[in-house]
């Protein structure tokens, strides 16, 4: 497949302006400030497929048709940079070798909305990444790509970057808005939705850095290109996965909308790290989404193949997991981040959370108790869907997948009292 997300992360001094402009940068901006409404760019994206490429792969164009078309108060754009999610690493890559490809995608995504403002909210362990988009900005500034009259037109925007305390909570749009005016990261009861009242009691719509990295060339190369990319008309255009965990080549690749997952393992990965250590199970999506089996790995990476499957895309984290891996261990680690990272405003969150890192520490200790297994399931089922943002689910899924799916291993554990997975290392 051409390399259309990555096409520049090779090329030197990749970051900066000229390189981009050189190779065709910015043309999107400037064809949809001067020959196209802001309508016609949200009919342009609507077209095309486009599905958020942050979590939720909710439709791009709709999502943006639901600001509102009078202007009666400043309209936002954030930015979502706050790449968090384990697993994940595809937003970073684009914004530290080729930020002028997102920041063309905020702009256009702004111009669409009438926004007076973009805000690009930066996940704040991302030192090195915000230096290089402070940088790309000033340049953006310098060109009229940003600011007042953008590309010789009479339509004006302004274009910041923040940088967050580094918290998981602020992925959560509403959480990140909140930290964006200054308080503390805590997510927001819906409704109003942002677009009806999001930072600072106005318009705002919020979408991912992947997402606004695909808007350029929808708007150049045409919305029936983008949509003739990928599996189908709801799963369309190119897609950046990170691959992780026991294989050969992890790193981020790019491929079509609905690569097949054992091509990504075997083919681009180089497959499994040890020869002598099958395919144990993946997560397909960032560790928040629910494992996979083996056997149920020969499916597409894509929203609807894998939802078949009760599980997601997500963040398109996908994390490989070999025959030495212990289920129960491989939990803790993920429930003691999801315990650690809730910002304890909703009760079944913050108490449930923490209450399954400890009896999963006490079955991987030794400790377990027969009920533990059927009580850790009841603990996240009484967590999902009764908190105000998903970080609840997203503690929830991967407890109900893991017991459910490798039962009979969490319960060798509490009828051994150790892990009797061969060649597992428990430090």
């Amino acid at each position: 497949m051409e390399k259309v997300l990555t096409r520049n992360i090779h090329k030197e001094n990749s970051q900066s302006i000229d390189v981009y402009l050189a190779g065709g940068g910015y043309e999107g901006l400037r064809k949809a400030v001067t020959s196209m409404s802001p309508g016609d760019v949200v009919e342009a994206v609507k077209k095309s497929g486009l599905r958020g490429r942050g979590g939720a792969g909710f439709p791009t164009g709709l999502k943006w048709s639901f600001m509102p078309k009078e202007k009666t108060k400043p309209h936002y754009l954030l930015c979502n940079a706050d790449e968090s999610e384990p697993g994940t690493f595809k937003d970073r890559l684009l914004m530290e070798q080729d930020p002028h490809m997102m920041i063309e995608g905020c702009m256009i995504g702004a111009y669409a909305m009438q926004a007076d403002a973009v805000f690009v909210y930066i996940r704040g362990e991302f030192v090195h990444g915000t230096k290089v988009l402070d940088k790309a900005v000033a340049e953006a500034y310098e060109k009229s790509f940003a600011g007042k009259n953008i590309c010789g037109s009479d339509w004006s925007c302004e274009l910041v970057v923040h940088r967050g305390a580094g918290a998981y909570i602020c992925g959560e749009e509403t959480a990140l808005m909140t930290s964006l005016e200054g308080e503390r990261g805590y997510p927001r009861v819906k409704p109003p939705f942002p677009a009806q009242a999001g930072v600072w009691g106005m318009p705002t719509t919020i979408n991912n850095v992947e997402t606004l990295a695909c808007v350029p060339d929808i708007i150049v190369r045409g919305a029936d290109w983008f949509a003739g990319i990928g599996t189908d008309e709801r799963n369309t255009g190119p897609k950046l996965y990170c691959l992780s965990g026991h294989v050969q080549r992890p790193g981020v690749y790019e491929a079509p909308m609905g690569l097949p997952l054992k091509e990504l393992i075997y083919d681009l990965g180089g497959g499994m790290l040890h020869a002598d250590r099958p395919l144990k199970a993946c997560i397909p999506g960032g560790s928040s989404v629910p494992v996979l089996r083996a056997e149920e790995c020969d499916v597409n990476l894509d929203f609807d193949s894998l939802a078949a499957l009760k599980t997601g895309l997500g963040s398109a984290g996908i994390m490989v997991m070999d025959s030495s891996t212990c289920m129960v261990k491989a939990l803790l680690r993920i429930s003691h981040f999801y315990a650690h990272e809730s910002c304890g405003q909703c009760t079944p969150c913050r108490e449930g959370c923490g209450w399954m890192e400890r009896i999963l520490q006490r079955i991987e200790d030794g400790k377990g108790l027969q009920q533990d297994i059927d009580l850790l399931k009841n603990i996240a089922d009484n967590i999902e869907g009764r908190t105000i943002c998903a970080l609840g689910d997203a503690a929830a899924w991967p407890v109900q997948s893991f017991v459910t799916k490798f039962r009979d291993e969490f319960q060798a554990h509490v009828d051994e009292q150790r892990c009797t997975v061969q060649g597992a290392a428990h430090a």
